[in-house]
């Protein structure tokens, strides 16, 4: 739960998506739920010259499972927050 919380608290906030076939979305995380699925407004790929079939698309849903990474804004963490509540999870 402590990652849903994290995710929740970045709605709204522009994020860059990996997933596990190479393709990075640039975009606005609309939603997220409880399995980490998120949705995506605003969206472009960071390449669009290999992915041109996504330049029309403005808005994604993409399943957690298929997520690599996610880069997040770094001004926007609190990073004293997210050790705080890991610690706390780690005690239980």
């Amino acid at each position: 739960m402590l990652f849903y919380s994290f995710f929740r608290s970045l709605v709204g906030h522009q994020v860059v998506v990996e997933l596990k076939n190479d393709l990075s979305i640039y975009g606005t995380l609309a939603f997220v739920d409880q399995y980490l699925n998120i949705n995506l407004t605003s969206i472009s790929t960071t390449e669009p010259c290999k992915y041109p079939q996504l330049t029309n698309i403005k808005s994604c849903f993409v399943r957690g499972s298929v997520i690599r990474y996610m880069q997040l804004p770094g001004d926007e963490v609190d990073t004293q927050l997210l050790h705080e509540a890991t610690r706390k999870e780690n005690h239980f």
